[in-house]
């Protein structure tokens, strides 16, 4: 007869029923060491091991590369003396040149810490004569000598000190709004390098500025809106009959914007010769107040700094500034082809107390339509 206490054999079962009890056995749990840095006991090999023959799992002495709590082969490292430390501060070691078998760890289990390391070549480096630092004072001291170096400080008076304060009232004064448009102004271009040929224009710098303005005035005769100021104390907004013409001049002193006074009176010869002439005094620092005061409308040409377009501020008083972009070659549809053009782009920032989006629109639709079809300009004047 077979024993008595021999383990029932295995039944079968009804799939999803699940196995009966007593049919499976499980195996024992092996017990985690005790605490970090212990070894369960092995068999030794002769000469092998220390006191009761433990072995570190690895293999090795004691005093080689072994385990430190974990059982993963390099989680530590017991250099001779019995210090450990763990990866990131061996590597600390190795930089700063630290000999790890030589300190005595303050961590748990006589570890060694980053603290330890950094004390260690902290004390080094003064018994050698160099002040001690660290990595981060050293660079927050190399930061700030480097900016003292480069700062420099400039006053903020006259013309620059009247500009910032102009702009920052135009800023939180009146409401901006700037529209985009970009235009095909090869038409344009061409009547440029025609009118440098006529007599009219004998010592004269003509530019695509000079046809920009010239469609500005033409627009503001055709919306006069765009031409005014908001009169704050009287709660009017004031209509001007006259275009006193605005031109930004970069000049030494700062930005300057200098008027052209009645500029909607001049022919297209004369306002070539007044804007020559204004930013010619500008630059030579010799704008008078009446030449800087007075202005109803502002042309900036950013185009000659190589950019395309920009949200220019309002100068204080007026309701429209038109920004004039760089002409640069582009593919564009031409009478339904694909072609290379000469584009730019328009900006025209206003008042939105006094200029809505649909005035707005229109002005700078007007002045694009022009500087398309230059022809328009005698058309509308």
């Amino acid at each position: 007869d077979a024993p008595t206490d021999a383990p029932p054999a295995r039944q079968a079962v009804l799939v999803g029923y699940g196995v009966k009890p007593g049919s499976t056995s499980r195996r024992a749990r092996k017990k985690p060491p005790t605490r970090p840095g212990s070894y369960p006991p092995s068999p030794a090999m002769p000469g092998q091991g220390g006191p009761g023959g433990l072995v570190p799992p690895g293999g090795g002495s004691p005093g080689g590369q072994g385990v430190w709590g974990t059982g993963a082969p390099h989680a530590g490292k017991l250099p001779p003396g019995g210090s450990r430390a763990k990866p990131p501060v061996r590597r600390l070691a190795r930089d700063l040149g630290v000999d790890l078998s030589a300190l005595t760890g303050s961590g748990p289990e006589g570890s060694v810490t980053r603290e330890d390391v950094q004390q260690a070549a902290g004390d080094a480096t003064v018994r050698s004569g160099y002040p001690a630092a660290a990595p981060s004072d050293e660079r927050h001291a190399a930061a700030t000598a480097s900016q003292q170096r480069t700062e420099e400080r400039i006053p903020v008076r006259g013309v620059r000190k009247h500009i910032a304060a102009a702009m920052v009232a135009s800023a939180f004064t009146a409401p901006h709004v700037t529209e985009f448009l970009q235009v095909d102004v090869t038409e344009t271009m061409a009547a440029v390098r025609r009118a440098r040929e006529l007599p009219e224009f004998a010592e004269v710098k003509v530019s695509p500025l000079l046809f920009v303005a010239k469609a500005l005035l033409v627009a503001a005769g055709r919306h006069p809106m765009v031409n005014s100021t908001w009169d704050e104390a009287a709660q009017e907004i004031v209509v001007k009959p006259y275009v006193n013409l605005g031109i930004a001049v970069a000049a030494e002193r700062g930005l300057l914007v200098p008027n052209v006074k009645g500029a909607q009176a001049l022919s297209l010869a004369g306002l070539a010769r007044a804007l020559d002439e204004l930013a010619a005094t500008a630059r030579a620092g010799k704008a008078t107040p009446g030449d800087l005061t007075g202005g109803t409308i502002t042309i900036t040409n950013v185009g000659v700094f190589g950019v395309d377009a920009g949200t220019p501020i309002l100068t204080p008083g007026e309701a429209a500034i038109l920004a004039f972009g760089q002409v640069r070659d582009a593919p564009w549809v031409h009478q339904g082809e694909l072609a290379v053009r000469k584009v730019t782009t328009l900006s025209l920032s206003f008042d939105h107390r006094i200029v809505d989006g649909q005035l707005g629109s229109a002005v700078l639709r007007d002045v694009g339509s022009m500087l398309e079809d230059p022809v328009r300009m005698l058309a509308w004047s």
